[in-house]
């Protein structure tokens, strides 16, 4: 019995020996920076930290992206497959039709933005701004 409480001693006291030297090695910055949150909560009509660096995200610089760019990014997922009825991309006749029922391109932007059936609004591209997303309408429906 003796042998055996000696070798379960050894063993904590080697597990002791690595924890204390495992939690040594870690500095306080990095707990800090494993402790950062990740966002923030913003309150409409109140200022807010770093609303200006989302809002003004986009392409380097935040020039406007062009509509064959925001479709290779975000739209392509969809419209590239019909997904859920999502007019395809260069289906000139079905983005016709609905360009036709929903008062053409502007009423198109607007389903956009809001959102329409499945797809939510700006369609995932919360960065997209009201011009970059008419682009990417115009490309896929060749309107």
């Amino acid at each position: 019995m003796n042998l055996i409480k000696k070798m379960l001693v050894a063993q904590a006291a080697v597990l002791a020996l690595l924890a204390a030297s495992a939690q040594a090695t870690t500095s306080d910055d990095a707990i800090a920076k494993r402790l950062e949150p990740v966002g923030k909560v913003c309150v409409q009509g109140k200022e807010c930290e770093g609303v200006g660096a989302v809002a003004s995200a986009g392409a380097a610089g935040g020039a406007p992206r062009s509509g064959e760019e925001i479709v290779g990014k975000v739209c392509t997922n969809c419209h590239g497959t019909g997904l859920l009825g999502a007019p395809k991309v260069g289906d000139k006749a079905e983005w016709g039709k609905r360009a036709k029922e929903q008062g053409g391109l502007d009423g198109l932007l607007a389903k956009a933005i809001s959102g329409f059936n499945a797809m939510p609004p700006k369609g995932t591209c919360a960065d997209c701004s009201d011009a970059e997303l008419k682009g990417a309408i115009k490309h896929m429906s060749g309107l």
